[in-house]
């Protein structure tokens, strides 16, 4: 097997993870990994380092970041007739899918550099300092970074997201 393939190929399930659950759209997610592996082998030569997975990490993310500013530039836009049916009519009646629904939420409501660590060693299982190669930040950043955010976490979870209301007296 091409030494270059024997170090890409075992990352692909957990770059696929990683963009699904940044972007909630399979397709999306996959035409991106397919853009980081194109990158990671027309680069091959251009790495610094033996490291391999946070390279291609570091490629995917920056890909996500770059997709996420044209999402918000160009929002979002779906033809009715390409909607699944059964997407229109799911009715939220399973407590798992609250929860899911509810978790979702939370970690869309965490900033993106939190939201970023937490995914990246809550899901993907990197270590600190991968992810500090990732990023692109300090170790102590990443430390800091994943303290706050799950505390936010929990507090979004515990507490929920509740409407500001002001009294009228």
């Amino acid at each position: 097997m091409d030494p270059l393939a024997a170090a890409i190929e075992p990352l692909v399930p957990g770059l696929r993870r990683y963009a699904r659950s940044w972007l909630r759209d399979q397709a999306m997610a996959d035409d991106l990994v397919q853009d980081c592996l194109e990158r990671a082998v027309g680069r091959w030569r251009q790495r610094r380092g033996t490291e391999v997975r946070p390279w291609v990490y570091a490629i995917l993310h920056n890909l996500l970041v770059d997709h996420k500013r044209q999402h918000v530039r160009r929002g979002t836009a779906v033809p009715l007739h390409l909607v699944d049916d059964v997407a229109l009519g799911r009715p939220a009646d399973q407590d798992a899918g609250l929860h899911h629904r509810d978790l979702l939420r939370a970690l869309d409501a965490l900033p993106e550099e939190q939201r970023t660590v937490l995914l990246l060693i809550s899901v993907e299982g990197l270590s600190y300092g991968e992810v500090a190669a990732v990023v692109g930040v300090p170790l102590g950043t990443v430390m800091s970074r994943i303290s706050r955010g799950r505390d936010r976490l929990a507090t979004l979870l515990r507490d929920g997201e509740r409407p500001r209301l002001r009294s009228i007296r």
